[in-house]
């Protein structure tokens, strides 16, 4: 039995080496190694700031906004939870901007990956789509803020109009749509809220909550309407106005 257990072990296969990995910083010696490494350090700053460019730049922010005054209206607490109402701000953020988002794709993106156009002229292609998008959803109000507060000459035409300028603009005005949707789907549900509230006092069940009562008369009023139909309709409705 001995030799029967030697010669197993001598047939037992190898293990399988676990590779080592290690990351070291060294000395550039050649100006495309400084080159590469900016290139990575670009690479990794972008993509730590992607979250906040989608935020910034494109119609999330109005979706996100509208979606939570709806939320609040009901007075639900956490139902639909942040994760169902942000995945939902995020797929309705990619129907609104498909457009723009094709346009980028083939002015910017695939020339760049095909080496048929540097990367400064890829991220100025790339700009272009989403400066007409903003300026679309930008109120010349807005931008008059901005360009009083950076004390920059006014603009002859839109290209004149600096990015870092023309973002925050957008972002106040879409702030500012979010927020009259929001009341117009507010009015409804305040209702709802005040005749119950009124029929409580007048039964004399004034300690109450009016709350518990007039919210699945609430739910009720959504569902029959067809309320997340109407919402997501009246936001792509003010996108292409």
């Amino acid at each position: 039995m001995l030799c029967g257990a030697l010669a197993a072990a001598q047939q037992a296969p190898a293990p399988i080496p676990v590779p080592q990995i290690q990351f070291g910083i060294g000395r550039a010696t050649k100006p495309q190694d400084v080159a590469l490494s900016l290139q990575i350090l670009l690479l990794l700053t972008v993509l730590s700031l992607a979250p906040t460019l989608l935020v910034l730049v494109t119609s999330f922010t109005r979706i996100i906004v509208v979606l939570s005054f709806v939320r609040t209206a009901l007075g639900t607490q956490q139902m639909p939870p942040n994760q169902v109402l942000v995945g939902l701000a995020l797929l309705l953020t990619f129907f609104v901007m498909k457009p723009t988002i094709d346009q980028v794709n083939s002015q910017a993106v695939q020339p760049y990956m095909q080496q048929k156009i540097s990367q400064q002229v890829a991220l100025n292609r790339a700009a272009q789509p989403l400066r007409v998008f903003m300026f679309k959803q930008t109120r010349e109000k807005d931008l008059d803020l901005f360009y009083f507060l950076s004390k920059e000459p006014r603009p002859r035409t839109q290209a004149d109009v600096p990015t870092y300028v023309l973002v925050p603009a957008f972002v106040i005005s879409e702030l500012k749509t979010a927020f009259e949707i929001g009341f117009a789907i507010y009015v409804p549900f305040i209702v709802i809220d005040m005749a119950v509230a009124s029929i409580l006092m007048s039964m004399g069940m004034m300690m109450l909550p009016p709350v518990i009562i007039s919210l699945p008369f609430k739910i009720l009023v959504f569902v029959l309407v067809d309320g997340w139909n109407l919402v997501v309709h009246t936001l792509f409705v003010s996108f292409n106005r």
